[in-house]
């Protein structure tokens, strides 16, 4: 019955071959976070096979062609389902924005299927026949995949590697080879059933494949909980104790339109409360953080603000929040403004007299366009788009650079977005101690978006073999040791506080030391494994006479 329904997906056509991609990319959407459903894509990537083996045309670039069609219907309704909350930023601002819902619930989700299309394309440009077409299909979508986190600023947001990457023993291999590396993994294991039903092949050769992906798959497992059981001998910092603050404000909260002093009384309320017998306030705290664009002024120039901060912040404790910051340096009359992660203690007097002062800043280098800024805004009024680009901020870009907190060293500063992005996570220049993620995730509310950010910058800690801080308005943060266990954690829509050590980093990883070389020599053995392997196990077959035809 599943060889006939092989079959049927193989021959399919027309509008029923693009509904079968639609709906194969749609269930394999579920297999990401939150809800984790990872062995579906033991059903949907063998489809994926099928419809590549099912693709015809006149030559090959035609049957390439052919491909492309379905991988790119497989793409939108992968990222329909995917990324649909994205959409719920703009009903937070419905009478700016209302109109520009279509294009970001199914614009999207059309531009980045060209992606997968890629995929399917260049593996149905090299597919050979037999079952290791498995290693062509796996290193074409990984490499579509590596793609979309690069071209133009990137977005690989719900990288398919990320059905692995949720859990923990399978997301160990990311030390090894990141995230594209778990996604070549990923397309390479869940795809490898699709032999079992090759036509014109013995028992033997149909089961190879996933008999070499299924070992494969149990020793990652094996390895991941022989890495996991080292956890335990990991250790905190001496001398480091974080608090972390989840104020829990929504982007329509009256909290927007309060006074500064009201804001500021706010945040350090919740700063000194006492939490525990060992934790009363924020004197029995070295390292106190607040989330992404705490506020909406800047907060460096308020004199009102810092002196709050100046009245209540011990001499012993340094704050680290985001913020929303004045760049003057291009234009003195119109300042552009940066969002920016801001280092404050007290030290020498600075130029306004204030011993509480701004120790180092870090200012936001990769940005999210039509977010915080409008990429080709020349060509978008050309089409009529002059309100989006007036209305959608105009940030300024900083450049990757680390900064250094008292008591604990340089860390490397990730400000929402930037989470997402596996080979800009730790800037050049001297290892860090850890990884500090200040995000804003309440325009998404309680949807996918914040489980899938935060899964995401969870993988972050396991592939640089760095502990990661991070704190968001309204969830999720949590403090996450080098090897992405939780040691802390506060869940979405919760006002409240952690209070933690910070975990020791490890000596840096395989993927800290190459980055994405090991992922490039995983798609050229993938693409070898036909031309060297397979030819050899064919040949075999055929002088033992195990081919039926």
């Amino acid at each position: 019955m599943l060889e006939q329904r092989a079959h049927d997906i193989i021959l399919a056509w027309g509008w029923r071959r693009y509904l079968i991609a639609f709906v194969a990319g749609a269930v394999s959407a579920l297999a990401l976070p939150p809800l984790g459903l990872f062995p579906l894509l033991w059903v949907t990537m063998p489809i994926a096979v099928y419809l590549i083996d099912g693709s015809a045309g006149l030559s090959r670039f035609g049957a390439a062609r052919s491909a492309a069609y379905a991988g790119w219907w497989f793409g939108f309704g992968f990222f329909l389902c995917g990324l649909w909350w994205v959409g719920q930023a703009i009903l937070f601002r419905q009478e700016e924005f209302i109109w520009f819902l279509p294009f970001v619930f199914a614009g999207l989700p059309a531009l980045l299927a060209f992606f997968p299309a890629s995929g399917f394309f260049l593996a149905r440009m090299l597919w050979p026949s037999g079952s290791f077409r498995i290693g062509v299909f796996a290193g074409s979508l990984a490499l579509s995949e590596w793609l979309r986190g690069h071209v133009l600023t990137g977005f690989p947001w719900n990288c398919f590697g990320m059905a692995l990457g949720q859990y923990l023993p399978l997301a160990q291999g990311a030390s090894l080879f990141g995230l594209y590396g778990l996604t070549l993994l990923t397309f390479w294991f869940f795809a490898a059933p699709a032999t079992f039903f090759a036509p014109r092949q013995s028992l033997w050769q149909r089961g190879l494949y996933p008999t070499l992906a299924t070992g494969v798959f149990i020793a990652l497992v094996f390895w991941g909980f022989e890495r996991l059981s080292q956890t335990d001998r990991l250790g905190f910092v001496q001398g480091v104790q974080l608090r972390l603050i989840q104020p829990n404000i929504l982007p329509n909260d009256p909290f927007w339109h309060s006074s500064v002093e009201s804001m500021v009384h706010r945040y350090l309320t919740l700063s000194d409360q006492a939490a525990s017998p060992a934790v009363t306030g924020l004197s029995d705290v070295t390292h106190v953080f607040w989330p992404e664009s705490a506020f909406p002024f800047d907060l460096e120039n308020n004199e009102s603000a810092m002196a709050l901060i100046s009245e209540t912040l011990p001499s012993t404790t340094t704050l680290i929040t985001g913020a929303v910051s004045s760049d003057s340096s291009d234009d003195i009359l119109i300042p552009s403004m940066q969002n920016v992660m801001l280092v404050i203690g007290r030290g020498k007097k600075d130029k306004k007299n204030r011993d509480v002062r701004i120790l180092d800043i870090y200012a936001k280098a990769h940005l999210v366009p039509f977010g915080e800024y409008v990429p080709f805004p020349v060509f978008l009024e050309l089409l009529g788009l002059r309100p989006l680009v007036n209305q959608v901020g105009a940030f300024k870009a900083g450049k990757p650079h680390m900064i250094r907190a008292p008591g604990i060293g340089d860390i490397a500063p990730l400000i929402c977005y930037e989470a997402i992005f596996p080979q800009e996570s730790v800037p050049e220049g001297k290892r860090p101690k850890a990884l500090v993620n200040v995000t804003y995730d309440g325009w998404f509310g309680k949807t996918p978006g914040p489980y899938q950010h935060f899964a995401q910058a969870r993988l972050r800690a396991i592939e640089e073999g760095l502990p990661l801080v991070r704190v968001a308005h309204t969830g999720i943060s949590a403090v996450v040791d080098s090897y992405g266990r939780i040691v802390r954690y506060l869940p979405l829509g919760v006002t409240g506080v952690i209070d933690s050590g910070l975990p020791k980093a490890q000596p840096p990883t395989l993927y800290a030391s190459k980055g994405d070389m090991v992922f490039f020599l995983m798609v050229i053995l993938s693409f070898l494994l036909d031309l060297i392997i397979g030819r050899f196990f064919s040949f075999f077959c055929k002088s033992k006479q195990l081919l039926t035809y």
